[in-house]
């Protein structure tokens, strides 16, 4: 293996290593959601005519599991490294700024991929939403892992103790998250919170993914599309650039 593949197989295997923690636990995370407010809400909110809202439910907590996964692994990777001390013996290596950007992100997309996969597979226990598209549904999964996978980089850069960190997540990403869609479709709000939420870039990944399962979406698939790469271009412009400076990490 060459250098960027050796970091990416080491970034694999940080988080594998504790696979109990980083993949089984947040697939726990979004069964549970999907029990509560499956059974509290099925029959009470009609989405998309006749499907059912458990249905409904289990592509948003697919995709809310890949996007907060990718990020919490970029972003813990980095954040560790810098606080513990051993991201030197990274910086010392002839490693490219490109090496570590597709390293930390490809892994944060590995990951992110892996307990998506695992939300959805466990969920079929409880119902089988069919997939109408799939390309759709990959493409919009690992656009918006790279997209979180490098917001993490940035945090990770950023962040220079774990209560920052932590403030990032909690203020930034978890909200945006909650208020994308996941569990509801835009059009039961009001005119006015229509249009906040599609100020949401999230909103329009888990949109467009939702329509790889069901053929419908709120917003046409195609702008989706484009608003999530014009949003993966702008974050890896910005993460590839304060690696290239070493921001943060370099004396």
């Amino acid at each position: 293996m060459n250098g960027w593949q050796t970091l990416l197989y080491k970034e694999v295997l940080r988080f594998w290593k504790v696979g109990f923690q980083t993949v089984a636990a947040p697939v726990l995370t979004a069964i549970l959601y999907l029990l509560i407010f499956g059974h509290v809400l099925e029959g009470s909110v009609k989405v998309f005519g006749t499907i059912s809202y458990t249905a409904f439910l289990v592509p948003g907590l697919v995709m809310m599991s890949v996007l907060q996964n990718s990020f919490a692994n970029s972003s813990s990777s980095l954040i560790q490294s810098k606080i513990m001390g051993n991201l030197v013996f990274v910086l010392l290596t002839p490693l490219s700024h490109w090496s570590w950007y597709v390293a930390y992100v490809g892994s944060s997309v590995v990951r992110g991929l892996a307990v998506g996969a695992g939300v959805f597979l466990a969920t079929v226990f409880f119902i089988h939403p069919g997939v109408v598209a799939p390309l759709w549904v990959l493409a919009f999964a690992v656009l918006g892992a790279a997209i979180l996978g490098s917001l993490g980089v940035i945090a990770g850069l950023w962040a220079e103790k774990f209560d920052q960190m932590a403030a990032f997540q909690n203020f930034v990403i978890v909200p945006m998250t909650f208020l994308s869609g996941v569990f509801y479709s835009i059009h039961s709000l009001t005119p006015f919170w229509q249009s906040v939420s599609h100020l949401n870039p999230f909103f329009y990944m888990i949109d467009g993914f939702r329509y790889g399962f069901f053929g419908v979406s709120d917003v046409s698939p195609w702008l989706s599309l484009g608003i999530v790469g014009a949003a993966l271009v702008v974050v890896s412009t910005l993460a590839v650039h304060l690696l290239r400076i070493g921001y943060k990490i370099r004396g």
